[in-house]
């Protein structure tokens, strides 16, 4: 997975995308760029890259990748999902996979962080607590919401830098 970040008016931007709400899995929520690894990727930054291409067409050209996150798990459909940061430019043209990809959101981390809310939801008829974050009308919970949470924190005296 990919975590695109850019600097634009002096704050730090994400790059997500909302998943069209007719998929089989994880429909309708937002995420990072990515997908599961293909057979001939022996390297997990090679697959993050080319999901991403895929997904939002961002080439891989464009994103120098900085670190990584903790490898985060998915709870409904356990999967490992290994998060890798990526700077690339501010202004780029996304195209969206329409197999894919409902919308490309672009939130700067100051909002992610001021969207934070611990809430009630309710998956399958059984309710739980969730550490959550409101960007607008979206929604991010889950594994999407723990790897927001590991960039803020890690990000989070550059973050009270920029807001001072």
């Amino acid at each position: 997975m990919l975590v695109p970040l850019y600097r634009a008016d002096g704050r730090l931007h994400a790059v997500l995308t909302r998943r069209r709400d007719d998929l089989r899995r994880h429909a309708g929520e937002i995420s990072f760029p990515g997908g599961r690894q293909d057979d001939d990727e022996t390297d997990l930054r090679i697959t993050a890259l080319r999901e991403a291409e895929e997904e939002i067409g961002l080439p891989a050209g464009d994103v120098r990748l900085v670190g990584a996150l903790q490898p985060t798990p998915t709870i409904a459909t356990n999967y490992a999902v290994y998060p890798f940061v990526g700077l690339i430019e501010p202004g780029h043209a996304w195209t969206p996979s329409p197999r894919e990809v409902a919308t490309v959101i672009e939130p700067s981390l100051h909002e992610l962080r001021a969207g934070y809310e611990r809430r009630r939801l309710l998956r399958r008829g059984v309710p739980f607590m969730a550490d959550t974050y409101v960007v607008g009308e979206h929604l991010i919970w889950g594994a999407t919401a723990r790897m927001v949470s590991d960039l803020l924190e890690r990000l989070s005296p550059l973050l009270d830098a920029e807001a001072a």
